[in-house]
Parts: C-alpha cells; sequence; structure tokens
C-alpha cells in the first residue's frame, strides 16, 4: 500500500480533493516523519507544528478555501531566507537568531493561495552565499542517498528534505546554481527560472537579478505545477516575461518537437577537473536525446572564461548588502566576511561596470548559442561533496574557488537570466556508494515550457527513482 510520504505533490493534492486523505492527516504524517528524519538530514531549521497543524484543520473545515489550489492540502516548506509571518526568519546566521518575520513575503502569499501546508522552514547556509549547507551550531544538510555527504545549497535543507521523502515539494531559490545543485547532490528536479518569470514583489526587489525563486520536487509534473503557483506578477515588477500559451503543466502533457541541442562539458568559468561520472551522465543524456530523434551538437564554451570575473563583484556587494550590525561582524563565517571584506572594495563605478558586464554576457552567450534551442553540460563537476570537504574557515578565498570549481556550469544561467533545469537521469557507484548525478538543460530566455517538455518527455522515457534506497519507508 503506497504511504503519504511515497505520493507525489499532484497526488496528494488529487487525494485531498478526492477526500481519500484530509490535510490534516498528511500534515501530522509529514511532521512526525520530519522529527524522525529531519535531525540525521539536517533539513528545517525550524519545524512549524502549530502553523501547519492549523492551517491544515483549517483547509479541511472550509472546503471553498483554496478551492481551486493545485496544491491543497500539500506540505510545502519555505526556505529561511524568505519571510512567514511570525515564523523565524534567521536566515542561516547566528546573528539573526531569534528574529521573526514581521510580513509574508510574496512567495509565501502564493504558496498560500495555491492551498499548500507551510510545515516549516528549510535550513541555508549564512545569507545562502555558499554551495554547501552547514549552518553554523546546528546540523549539516546531508544528501539521503549518502549521509556523510553534502546536500548542496544554499536550498540544502529543501532538497534533503523532498529526497528524504518528508516532503514532495519544497520552496527554494537560486542565485548562483542554489536550487540545481542541491538538486543533483539529492537526485531531484530543480529549476531555476528566467529572469522575469517569478516576481520577488511586492516587498522584494530585482537588484542586480542574478537570484530568482523555485521549487525542488522528485517529479517533472509537479515541478511544472510549482512554477504556475509562482509565476503571478505583483504591481511595479520590472522584468515582466510572456505568460506561456497555456500553464506550464499543461504544456508538459505534450513532448517537444525535434531540438537543436547542444553539448558542453568544459568547465564554463574556471579551471576545473570534471569527473568522470559527471561525464558519464552526459554521455547517458546524449544517448537518450538522440534517441527521441534530437539533433545534437558540440556547443561553444559561452564567453571567455575570464569575463566571469564580474560575477565576484556582484556577489561580493550582495553579500555586504546583509543588514549586519557592525558589532555583529565578527561572529560572521569567514567565508560571509571574506566576502563583504570583498564588497567593500568594489566602488559603485566598478559596480556598474559590473552589471553592465554581465549585460554584455548575456549578449555573448546569446550569439554563441544561437544554433542551438537548449544547451546540455554536467550540473555539477564532482559528485556529491563529502560534508565539509568543500568549507574551508581557515583560507575562505580557497573556499570561494573551491565552489567554483565544483560549479563551473550553474551561474552561467543567472548572470544570462536563462531558465536551467537539473535532471537525475543518471546513477552511478561512486567509492562503493550509488549516488545520483545530475544533467543540466539551460534553454532561451522565457521558455520554460521547452525545458519542462524536453524534461518529462526524458523521464517517461528514462524514469528515476523517487528517492534513495537507504531511506526508503523509514520514519513514521
Amino acid at each position: 500500500m503506497t504511504q503519504i510520504h511515497e505520493l507525489a505533490a499532484l497526488e496528494l493534492a488529487d487525494a485531498v480533493r478526492r477526500r481519500e486523505l484530509s490535510a490534516l492527516e498528511i500534515a501530522v504524517h509529514t511532521l512526525e516523519r520530519a522529527e524522525d528524519l529531519s535531525p540525521r538530514v539536517g533539513a528545517f531549521s525550524h519545524l512549524a507544528h502549530e502553523h501547519a497543524l492549523g492551517r491544515a484543520a483549517t483547509l479541511d473545515a472550509r472546503p471553498d478555501l483554496a478551492a481551486d489550489g493545485p496544491l491543497r492540502g500539500v506540505p510545502c516548506p519555505v526556505k529561511d531566507l524568505t519571510m512567514v509571518k511570525g515564523l523565524p526568519f534567521e536566515a542561516g546566521s547566528v546573528v539573526m537568531r531569534g528574529q521573526l518575520a514581521p510580513i509574508d513575503d510574496g512567495i509565501t502569499t502564493l504558496l498560500h493561495e495555491a492551498g499548500t501546508v507551510m510545515v516549516g522552514k528549510t535550513a541555508t547556509p549564512e545569507f545562502g552565499l555558499p554551495c554547501y549547507t552547514e549552518p553554523e551550531g546546528a546540523p549539516a544538510a546531508r544528501t539521503p542517498w549518502d549521509l556523510t555527504r553534502s546536500a548542496g545549497g544554499s536550498s540544502g535543507g529543501a532538497a534533503a528534505a523532498v529526497a528524504a521523502g518528508i516532503v514532495p515539494i519544497a520552496h527554494g531559490s537560486d542565485g548562483g546554481g542554489s536550487i540545481r545543485i542541491p538538486a543533483s547532490a539529492c537526485g531531484l528536479v530543480g529549476l531555476k527560472p528566467s529572469r522575469g518569470r517569478v516576481s520577488p514583489g511586492p516587498h522584494g526587489t530585482d537588484g542586480v537579478a542574478l537570484a530568482t525563486h523555485g521549487v525542488l520536487t522528485r517529479t517533472v509534473r509537479d515541478t511544472a505545477a510549482g512554477l504556475d503557483v509562482l509565476r503571478p506578477h505583483w504591481p511595479g515588477d520590472g522584468f515582466l516575461l510572456p505568460d506561456p500559451a497555456s500553464d506550464f503543466l499543461t504544456a508538459v502533457e505534450q513532448p517537444p518537437p525535434s531540438l537543436r541541442i547542444g553539448v558542453l562539458t568544459t568547465p564554463t568559468n574556471v579551471d576545473a577537473p570534471v569527473h568522470p561520472a559527471c561525464l558519464r551522465a552526459v554521455d547517458h543524456a546524449v544517448r537518450l536525446l538522440e534517441s527521441l530523434g534530437h539533433r545534437l551538437g558540440e556547443a561553444p564554451a559561452p564567453y571567455a572564461a575570464q569575463k566571469w570575473a564580474t560575477f565576484i563583484d556582484l556577489w561580493s556587494v550582495m553579500a555586504l548588502s546583509a543588514p549586519v550590525p557592525p558589532d555583529q561582524e565578527q561572529r560572521l563565517r569567514p567565508l560571509t566576511r571574506w566576502l563583504r571584506e570583498l564588497g567593500r572594495e568594489v566602488t559603485g563605478l566598478r559596480h556598474a561596470t559590473a552589471i553592465g558586464a554581465a549585460q554584455q554576457l548575456t549578449r555573448e552567450a546569446a550569439l554563441a548559442w544561437q544554433d542551438f534551442d537548449v544547451v546540455l553540460t554536467p550540473t555539477l563537476a564532482q559528485p556529491p561533496s563529502p560534508v565539509g570537504g568543500l568549507r574551508d574557515d581557515a583560507d575562505p578565498e580557497q573556499d570561494f574557488w573551491g565552489q567554483t570549481r565544483f560549479t563551473p556550469w550553474t551561474s552561467t544561467a543567472n548572470l544570462c537570466g536563462r531558465p536551467s533545469i537539473s535532471l537525475p537521469l543518471y546513477r552511478e557507484v561512486v567509492d562503493g556508494v550509488e549516488l545520483p548525478i545530475g544533467v543540466m538543460l539551460t534553454g532561451r530566455l522565457g521558455r520554460e515550457e521547452v525545458l519542462l517538455r524536453l524534461a518529462a518527455q526524458l523521464e517517461e522515457a528514462d524514469p528515476w527513482p523517487s528517492g534513495p534506497v537507504s531511506l526508503a519507508g523509514e520514519g513514521r
């Protein structure tokens, strides 16, 4: 008999709609499972029992609430870089411990209106800056495939929660790969939408527009449904994309036409070794795509590698913009302090130049990849990293460059605003343990429909497991 935690998000919503399950049953099961598994996988920074149980009971008692919500009754936590009114808002940092959010962010509102049950805040590293999730004084987020390895970051807690079968869908955000990195490490589907597809409003602003919101799921259909929930705009949005011809969930029901797909396995922004398993993952995807009738060819680098350095100026100023009281600076992690010091060296002119350079890279990438509908790369240059394997508190500069070598493809989509999705198409035994190895598909600006239809086609042709064998059936 299928258990609650084995159902995908849309399957759970359908069970609630048919009154085969109540929202309260699902919430109780989810919270019990979270209590059992979260300490082992480092998924949650805060579990919201009262909030979740009250919301679920209200949904059961009021069928008119979120009646048309596509995810009604589905547990969906929110990453702790995003505010949920009255709940902790600590951004993975000791300097924000004990802070409560005064309002709901727009993303929280949209998830609420879709009928989801907010069961907790998921773990993130300090201000979402590293690609690993090892917050100070809290458990590291670990991939359930191998508990000695990191779940990635910065949406590492969200990915661990989904991969461990605690929830079927979790909110995440991505400023340099922070949805796709943990998706690869945890064997999940992770889509970074196009710039302008998901609004930061009504309280947030775009800034340099590297980051956007999304979800982590186990299926492409759940990812499409999540994007449909998050795509409404708010007044005053500065980046606007046309709506899809239909909703994204409907779009994935039809396979794509034959696509032109470029293949790139050379690191984009830094000289980095690429693990043979990551190359074999791309080879596997190439064979599968060719069997489906797509036309593949070698893709060039989108820009000269040295031009990527503009990302560092933008990223360091973003780190500096975190509201840290001067007397709390020394309590920050060494990496955070190092990035903030870099940010202080960036003059106004240099920052403006970096923004212009990023826009120029967008044009160069568009020209380099103009012959392709989609570009295929590994998601990461290595299998999931051991916990602590990338962190280097003694040398934060080396920490940063180690992360860059681990993720040499993901930030290009952020700089250029393109949609990009990591898929768990491949697994390989590494050091005696079977691990997920993600492949990444990056599309044209505003063409999420193409990516999602292609991803759904791949999922149907070569289905991936719903989760790691090691945690299957565990928990309550």
